[in-house]
């Protein structure tokens, strides 16, 4: 690793990096994470199916400070389908990656990143449930612990916030590689800095992660600015067939849709935010049908709606104004039971 550069980023003291986003955590839990990691020679690392950057970010920044400790680590997330999400393949540490089939059948010790239920864990739910420790790194409200031990703050913007602080505790070093991935979850989950969860510890992380060398305009250019042309053939029918019933707007991307193009289902991350810039509309809706044809349905609220409420009851979860659920049913009897629990919020 790189020399200590957080003396030179205005590091926060230990007592600032023991509540700078982790206030609702508390302090024998974080002292149990360090414990169970010092101990383990092996240490399995998990992140949500079809990875964004907060959950994958956040899984390979730790993977590089417990290398640096001298432990095996093995990282991974459980899709059927075992690829890295195009525009998150410039992230550094992806060697620490392997598919589910190579994953620790029963880890002495697990840590799972971003993943707000067990059922996110997709394949390497097996896994997780032989784990002898599992903990949980999340940030999401409707998170209830399935783990052995919880670090959960659904104050903190991003899991990657709670991911720097145990690097912080475990005497990790922030350097360009550690905040390139921190910094990755960091933008992707505060919607680069426009959402409301947007702090000034967020801010404050930011600034200590640039200061390490990174060029935040390559990042940007990767994560938002660059996309496959299918994908603009993909997007110019899912906004032909866009749907506005009073305030909710709704589209949908079949499988036969981004065939067509051969687009990844991964490409579509970016697609709710167009939807959701609809003046008239306080909650967006899109559903996109994976390659297993299952509807991954993702909601966006200016606010007014709670979409965490909905998509919980709906068996999924997520936040206040960005949610999400998986649907087996039509996109007709899909979008009926959204509005149901809709007229219910």
């Amino acid at each position: 690793m790189t020399p200590d550069v957080r003396d030179r980023a205005e590091r926060p003291s230990r007592a600032d990096a023991r509540t700078a986003g982790s206030r609702a955590i508390p302090e024998a839990a974080w002292d149990r994470a360090v414990q169970l990691i010092g101990q383990a020679d092996e240490i399995a690392l998990s992140c949500h199916v079809t990875p964004d950057g907060d959950a994958l970010g956040s899984m390979l920044a730790v993977g590089f400070v417990l290398r640096s400790m001298g432990k095996r680590v093995v990282a991974s997330f459980g899709d059927s389908h075992f690829a890295v999400p195009r525009l998150l393949r410039f992230l550094p540490g992806q060697e620490m990656l392997v598919p589910p089939a190579d994953y620790p059948a029963a880890p002495d010790l697990m840590i799972t990143f971003d993943a707000s239920t067990f059922e996110r864990l997709g394949l390497l739910r097996e896994s997780t449930a032989r784990a002898r420790e599992v903990i949980v790194v999340d940030h999401h409200p409707s998170n209830e612990g399935f783990g052995t031990l919880s670090l959960i703050d659904s104050t903190a913007a991003a899991t990657a916030m709670l991911a720097e602080q145990l690097v912080y505790r475990l005497g990790g070093r922030l350097d360009r590689d550690i905040a390139t991935c921190l910094y990755a979850g960091l933008v992707t989950d505060t919607g680069s800095f426009k959402y409301s969860s947007t702090t000034p510890a967020v801010h404050q992380m930011a600034a200590r992660l640039v200061a390490t060398g990174l060029r935040t305009d390559e990042i940007a250019r990767e994560l938002w600015d660059r996309s496959p042309f299918g994908y603009l053939k993909v997007l110019a029918g899912a906004l032909d067939r866009v749907t506005l019933e009073g305030e909710l707007v709704w589209t949908y991307v079949t499988r036969v849709d981004r065939a067509a193009y051969g687009l990844p289902y991964a490409e579509l991350e970016g697609l709710i935010d167009i939807v959701r810039r609809t003046d008239e509309a306080q909650v967006a809706v899109v559903l996109k049908e994976d390659d297993q044809g299952a509807w991954q349905v993702s909601t966006r609220s200016k606010g007014a709606v709670d979409v965490g409420a909905v998509c919980a009851a709906l068996g999924g979860g997520g936040h206040h104004n960005a949610a999400g659920y998986t649907s087996h049913d039509s996109v007709e009897e899909t979008m009926a039971k959204f509005r149901r629990e809709l007229g219910k919020a």
